[in-house]
Parts: C-alpha cells; sequence; structure tokens
C-alpha cells in the first residue's frame, strides 16, 4: 500500500510582493476581490500586505482578514517592535492568522543595509518572533536574502527563532541567485545541521531573475521543503516570484517524483489568473505554462493527429482541469438581470442592488455590439465600474477619431474634469497617438507613457480589446491604468485616464523585499 502524500503548504503572496510589480498597485477593493478568489482556489495562506507601511495596507489587510474565512491569512512585519503591533492589530478579526517577520542575514545586506554586527541581528530576530508571539501562535521568520547567507550563520539563527517560538522558516533567494541543484541542498543541509528542525515547516521563496524560481522552488520541496512562498502569473518585484500555477501542476502532473501534494482547486487557476490579470494590468503572455491562451494549442498538424487519436500523446494535462473551459459560459443580449447576477455570483463577484444596476446598463450596451458576453467580458465590466467608482477626477465624454491611409489622424475628445468638461483636438501620427495628445491638452500632466499594450479579452473580431497604459509622473511613479471596449481607440482613451486617476490617488508604498 502507498503512503498517503504529505500537504504541501501554498503561501501565496500576490498581494504583498506581487503588488511590487511597476505600475501594479491595487486598491482595498480589488485586493478583497482577489483574496477572495484565493480562498475559492483554496490557498493555504494568504499574505495580504505589510500593514505598517501605509495606513491603507493596514485597512486592505484588516479588511481581508474580516472577510476570508477559509484560507489563514499573513501579514509581514519587519524585525521591528512597530511593524510587528501594526500586523498584530491587522489581523485581529482574522479566523486564523499568521504574522511573518523578517531581517536580513547575508554579509553585504548587514554590512550595508542594516549596518550591524551578526549577533545583533540575531538578538533582533529572537526579539521579533517573541513579540510576534504575543499576537498569534503562527509566527513565520524569513532571513532576507537567505541564499547568499553563510551556512553557519543561517543555522544559528534558525536554532534561535524556532526556540523562540518560530513554526515556520522560509528561506528566501531574494535576488533569484541560486541554482536549482545548490538551492535544494542548502534547504537539505539545513534541515540536518539544526538541531529543532523537526519543530517548524520549512518554506521557500524564490525569485525569478534567472528564470530559476520554480526550477528552485521545486527542488527544495524534493528535498524537504513543505511550504512554496508564490504569487499568480509569477507576478512580483523585477522578474517576478515563482508562479503558484506552475508549482501546483508541476507536483500534481508528476506525483511520481514528489512525496507530497497541494490542497489547491486547480479548476480555480485559470480564472484567478485572468482576474489577477485584469486588475493589475499585466497582460498573461500566451505561451506561459498553464494560463497563456497557447497552452494547450496544438499548430503543428503531426500534433493534432496524435491529440485526436489520443490525447496523452502530446498533453500531459487536461486544459478542462485548471479551468479553461470550465468558465466558458455565455450571455447574451436576450439574457436577464437574474442570469448576469447568478454569473458573477459564481466568479465570486457579489454586489450591492445600485452596482449591479450600472453593471446590467453595461451588459446591454455591450451585448448589443457583441454577440456572446463571456467571464471575461464581465471581469473587465466590473473592473471598469469599481475604477471609475474609486477615482473620476478625469473622465472620457466623448471621442471623435478621423484616420485615413495618406492623412495624419486627428482626434476631438471631450474630457470631464472634476465635473466640468474640456475639449480639445490634436492630429498624432496613429489615431491612439493622436487621442493621447489630444487628451494631454486638457490635463496637461506632463507624463511619461512607459508602456502601451493591447490584448482581445475574448476571441472574435467582436471581441473587447484590453488596454494598458503605465505612466510615469515627474516624481518617478509610475501606475497602470486599464480600458476595455470594443474599439480599441476607445479602450485606450479609457486606459490613459485611467492611469492618470490613479496618479492623482494616494502613492503606493513599497513593501520590504524579501
Amino acid at each position: 500500500m502507498s503512503q498517503p502524500k504529505e500537504h504541501l503548504i501554498i503561501f501565496d503572496t500576490t498581494l504583498r510582493d506581487g503588488e511590487q510589480s511597476p505600475g501594479a498597485a491595487m486598491t482595498r477593493d480589488e485586493k478583497v476581490r482577489i483574496a477572495k478568489a484565493l480562498e475559492r482556489l483554496r490557498v493555504d495562506i494568504i499574505e495580504a500586505g505589510f500593514p505598517a507601511a501605509s495606513n491603507g495596507d493596514f485597512v486592505a489587510v484588516r479588511t481581508i482578514a474580516d472577510n476570508v474565512r477559509d484560507s489563514r491569512i499573513c501579514g509581514l512585519a519587519r524585525a521591528r517592535d512597530e511593524d510587528i503591533r501594526r500586523a498584530g492589530e491587522a489581523l485581529a478579526g482574522a479566523n486564523a492568522a499568521r504574522i511573518h517577520t523578517f531581517i536580513a542575514t547575508s554579509p553585504v545586506h548587514m554590512r550595508a543595509k542594516l549596518r550591524m554586527e551578526p549577533d545583533t541581528v540575531l538578538e533582533h530576530a529572537v526579539a521579533a518572533v517573541k513579540l510576534a508571539r504575543q499576537y498569534c501562535d503562527d509566527v513565520e521568520f524569513s532571513p532576507e536574502d537567505a541564499g547568499r547567507s553563510e551556512e553557519d550563520f543561517l543555522c544559528r539563527v534558525i536554532e534561535a527563532v524556532i526556540k523562540a517560538g518560530a513554526r515556520t522558516i522560509n528561506i528566501p533567494d531574494t535576488v533569484g541567485y541560486n541554482l536549482p541543484d545548490r538551492f535544494g541542498q542548502l534547504i537539505a543541509n539545513l534541515r540536518n545541521r539544526v538541531p529543532n528542525a523537526d519543530q517548524a515547516v520549512f518554506s521557500v521563496h524564490c525569485h525569478n531573475d534567472l528564470g530559476l524560481a520554480v526550477a528552485n522552488s521545486l527542488s527544495a520541496v524534493q528535498h524537504g521543503a513543505r511550504q512554496v512562498e508564490c504569487t499568480i502569473n509569477g507576478l512580483g518585484e523585477r522578474a517576478g516570484n515563482a508562479a503558484l500555477e506552475e508549482i501546483v501542476m508541476a507536483v500534481r502532473t508528476r506525483g511520481d517524483a514528489f512525496a507530497c501534494d497541494t490542497r489547491i482547486d486547480i479548476s480555480q487557476i485559470v480564472s484567478t489568473s485572468k482576474l489577477v490579470s485584469t486588475i493589475t494590468g499585466f497582460p498573461v503572455q500566451p505561451n506561459k505554462a498553464i494560463v497563456g491562451a497557447n497552452a494547450f494549442a496544438h499548430e503543428s498538424g503531426i500534433h493534432q493527429d496524435g491529440v485526436l487519436k489520443h490525447r496523452e500523446t502530446y498533453e500531459i494535462m487536461r486544459a478542462e482541469a485548471v479551468g479553461w473551459a470550465a468558465n466558458r459560459m455565455t450571455l447574451g443580449k436576450l439574457s436577464g438581470r437574474a442570469a448576469v447576477r447568478a454569473r458573477l455570483d459564481t466568479l465570486g463577484i457579489h454586489l450591492e442592488k445600485d452596482a449591479l444596476d450600472q453593471i446590467f446598463a453595461r451588459f446591454k450596451e455591450l451585448a448589443d455590439r457583441k454577440a456572446e458576453i463571456f467571464d471575461e467580458d464581465l471581469q473587465a465590466l466590473v473592473n471598469e465600474d469599481l475604477q471609475e467608482e474609486q477615482a473620476d477626477h478625469y473622465r472620457l465624454g466623448y471621442l471623435r477619431v478621423c484616420s485615413e491611409m495618406g492623412t495624419r489622424p486627428e482626434a476631438t475628445v471631450e474630457v470631464w474634469v472634476d465635473g466640468v468638461a474640456e475639449i480639445a483636438k490634436a492630429i498624432g501620427d496613429g489615431p491612439v497617438d493622436a487621442a493621447f495628445k489630444a487628451m494631454e491638452k486638457v490635463v496637461r500632466s506632463g507624463t511619461r507613457l512607459l508602456l502601451y499594450s493591447v490584448n482581445a479579452i475574448t476571441t472574435g473580431t467582436d471581441a473587447q480589446g484590453d488596454v494598458t497604459v503605465r505612466l510615469q509622473d515627474d516624481a518617478g511613479r509610475a501606475v497602470n491604468g486599464q480600458g476595455a471596449d470594443t474599439d480599441i481607440v476607445v479602450a485606450s482613451a479609457k486606459a490613459y485616464l485611467s492611469a492618470l486617476n490613479r496618479l492623482r490617488g494616494p502613492s503606493a508604498c513599497r513593501h520590504p523585499q524579501l
């Protein structure tokens, strides 16, 4: 009889580390929507944010802690008393809470950043864990930049913090420096050398600077790690983090190579991926594993023939299993309010009557222009509506563009600024360029366009275009704006104003890096 699989804990940090992607800052309501999706995904632990970063982050963590019941909610805190107390306060209403505290242990960090001697770092680590235990029994400790730390010192710190009450020891590859064989061996060495290692779960948090985050994480799991810290779509600082969907499906698909498995409901993977992509404005590349549009597509005739005869010839996973077909339900112009509400409920989007009325009105407008309305269309409608509610300093009144071969396009726009309509015209190198220049004549923001991206939300020539615009102001702050419409130029104008509205909001606080 085969032995039962051990539990591999999935620790999702999309809302904390994932938000570090340039322009990916999320509002409180957006974070709650993602947290609820992660709860449906059956994520074990949701790192909801860094409560000490700002009052906005504190409120977001507290709101998630109060509203998510089935996943443990975690708050990040530096090894400082004020950070830990703030995290404890934010998590007070959680059904299950965790405080995640950390301090750097690599020579370069201790010398150049902390300016502390190793013994002092160890003292701060122990004191932080002891204080965190006063707020909750579940305390996680991370030696930041563990991948470049001296192994002997790591062993000293880990033994001390376990003795102080830490029950999860997370080993971060903070700068994505490690290679899979060496990182896996590091985990094995720590588990063998630390006398009280059996009293804690060993975890890993890998960055993707060399494209090895998933490989390093999986190697660590094979060497005894039983928690992986990851994000939806691999979102995160610089090149990102280990992608949750890749970790989960690698362990599930290659059960022969792993003595553990997750509790993730894999049928929710695709819908959660699309929600995070829509909210953050970071499109998923077509060839992305598991959740990319081409992940289960077969162009080669040989491959197509093999799949038709026997799916396993070229597919090691079922597309339906991760949600590619399961979430495909179409609505149309004849669909009523009840059908729309039921579909939104299925997607985890629960709206009050007034908000539902607004979404239903927009749904009807879209249905007049588009034969079929898909889940992705509904998510885009809701996201756009929430953006307008949260920031309406600038609003698009109308847009007219004249474009033909041989002439430079001209755009006329009406932009409402704090309730006052202003009209401007401009000529550009293309219709979108003309529209942006016309809007800039009204808003005079002086921002720099860093990114312009267009993606089709669904298939077909009548598909909504999902446009992401990233703008940077004079202070260097970058934000993403999103817009969706069946007319790409209109979607672009909406995205531009969305970004400007976000720049008018409070500055995004940068979370500490692990």
